[in-house]
C-alpha cells in the first residue's frame, strides 16, 4: 500500500452543508473579508506618505550622482497613488484576517486530518511571506539603483510614480511568495501528493529554478546580493524535502505496525 493510501487508511467523516448555507456561509465571509480589507487600507492611507517615502530612498540615492526624480503624469496621479498605496497596503495588513476567513469556508469540506494540515501550513506560511517581503524591500534598492545605471550619467532618469510603485511592490510580493514554496510542497507531502524521494530527486531542477529566479528578481551588478536570496530559498528547499522524507519513513513504519497487528489477528483467528 502506498504512502497516499496509508493516509486514507482511517475513514473520516466529512462536513456537509446544503448549497443554499454554504453559500450564505461565504457571503457572511466574505463580507468580513472585504470589511478587514477597508479598515486595513484606511491605516494604509494615513500610512502612505510613509510607504512612499521608504520607497523613494533608492530615487534619493540615484539624486546624489544624477538628475533622477518621481513624476506624475496628471493631475490626479499623486491621490491615484495614495490610494493604490492603500489598497496595497490594506491586502497586506488585512492578510491574516482574509486568510482566516478562506480558510475557514474550506474547513467543513475538509477532513479531520486535512485540517490540520491546512491550519499547520497556515501558521508556517504566514511568517515565512513575511520573511519574505522583508528581504524583498531590503533588495529592491539595489535591483532599482541598478537597472538606472545603465542610463549614461548625462541623462535624467524620470520615474513615473504608477508604474515605479508597482514594480517595486511586484517585486517585494513575488519574493515573498517564493519564500512559501516551500511550504505549499511539504503541504502536497503531507496529502500524499508527492513523495520526499521524488522531491529529493529534483534537487538539481529546485537549485537551478532558485538561480533563474534569484538572477531575475536581484539583477545587480554584483553576484553577493543574488545569492542572500538563493541561499535562504535553497535552505527552505532542503528542510521542506528532510520533512517530506521524514513523514513518509512515519507514515511507512506506521503502515508496517498496522499489517503486522492486521497479521497477527488473522493468525489468532485461523489458529482459533
Amino acid at each position: 500500500m502506498s504512502v497516499a493510501a496509508a493516509e486514507r487508511s482511517a475513514p473520516e467523516v466529512r462536513g456537509r452543508m446544503t448549497l443554499a448555507a454554504h453559500l450564505r456561509e461565504g457571503r457572511r465571509r466574505l463580507l468580513r473579508a472585504a470589511l478587514a480589507v477597508l479598515l486595513g487600507a484606511v491605516a494604509g492611507y494615513l500610512l502612505s506618505d510613509a510607504i512612499l517615502e521608504l520607497l523613494r530612498a533608492p530615487i534619493a540615492a540615484l539624486a546624489e550622482s544624477r538628475d533622477a526624480s518621481l513624476n506624475y503624469d496628471s493631475v490626479s496621479a499623486a491621490f491615484d497613488l495614495k490610494v493604490r498605496i492603500a489598497l496595497y497596503a490594506g491586502i497586506a495588513l488585512s492578510s491574516p484576517v482574509w486568510l482566516y476567513q478562506l480558510f475557514a469556508f474550506f474547513v467543513p469540506g475538509l477532513t479531520r486530518r486535512e485540517r490540520r494540515y491546512t491550519l499547520g501550513f497556515f501558521f508556517a506560511a504566514a511568517p515565512l511571506f513575511v520573511a519574505g517581503c522583508v528581504t524583498g524591500f531590503d533588495l529592491f534598492p539595489h535591483v532599482v539603483e541598478m537597472l538606472a545605471s545603465f542610463a549614461p550619467s548625462d541623462d535624467s532618469t524620470v520615474l513615473v510614480a504608477s508604474y515605479y510603485v508597482d514594480f517595486v511592490l511586484k517585486l517585494v510580493l513575488a519574493v515573498g511568495v517564493a519564500f512559501v514554496l516551500p511550504v505549499f510542497v511539504v503541504l502536497l507531502n503531507f496529502v500524499g501528493l508527492l513523495p520526499g524521494r521524488a522531491i529529493v530527486k529534483g534537487w538539481r531542477v529546485a537549485v537551478l529554478g532558485i538561480l533563474v529566479f534569484s538572477a531575475l528578481a536581484t539583477p545587480s551588478a554584483d553576484v553577493v546580493s543574488m545569492f542572500l536570496l538563493a541561499v535562504p530559498m535553497a535552505a527552505l528547499y532542503a528542510a521542506a524535502a528532510v520533512v517530506a522524507v521524514l513523514h513518509d519513513r512515519t507514515v511507512a513504519r506506521r503502515l508496517d505496525r498496522e499489517l503486522a497487528s492486521v497479521l497477527d489477528e488473522r493468525m489468532i483467528a485461523c489458529s482459533d
